[in-house]
């Protein structure tokens, strides 16, 4: 998988000065690469008893949903705050260029539902770590993360410690 990598475009300075950003909307717009995505995710998941698909505001909703419909289960979306329309439970973390919150629907995950959680990256862990309190805030059980890119350099997975987590390129 690691040839993906040429279709993933590194924008240096962004969000801010010191950060180089992964650009995945090159990967994206190039059908074969991103068919590769959503098929390397469903066969690494697709007999694992995965009740519900939670995707990560927002580049995680671009492969949530593919992935989904791949595996036949439900999407959840986590979002920021004040963009779901119904009561919500939240949680803030810290990212690494600053501080965020995320926020579930109160019925969205059911006691005892396997869920696998879905992000574009895995950089600090902040966001993975916020996403899996609000699955378990829920009942439901964390089965594993899953994440297109890992930053190994920034240890996201120490705040992840003990839990599955599926990685498809590092760097």
């Amino acid at each position: 998988m690691d040839d993906l990598k040429q279709l993933i475009r590194e924008v240096p300075d962004f969000p801010k000065p010191g950060i180089n950003f992964y650009d995945i909307t090159t990967l994206l717009k190039d059908p074969a690469g991103f068919r590769r995505v959503i098929d390397a995710l469903t066969e690494r998941f697709a007999a694992s008893g995965i009740d519900v698909l939670a995707a990560a505001e927002s580049r995680g909703f671009l492969f949530g949903g593919a992935l989904a419909y791949k595996l036949g289960v439900s999407l959840v979306p986590f979002r920021k705050p004040g963009k779901l329309p119904a009561e919500t439970i939240s949680v803030s973390y810290g990212l690494e260029y600053g501080k965020d919150a995320l926020h579930l629907h109160k019925d969205a995950i059911t006691a005892g539902q396997n869920v696998l959680i879905l992000d574009d990256v895995l950089a600090t862990g902040g966001t993975a770590a916020a996403t899996a309190e609000l699955v378990e805030m829920l009942g439901g059980k964390v089965a594993a993360l899953a994440f297109l890119i890992e930053l190994d350099f920034l240890n996201g997975r120490e705040k992840l410690a003990g839990r599955e987590i599926v990685s498809l390129l590092h760097y």
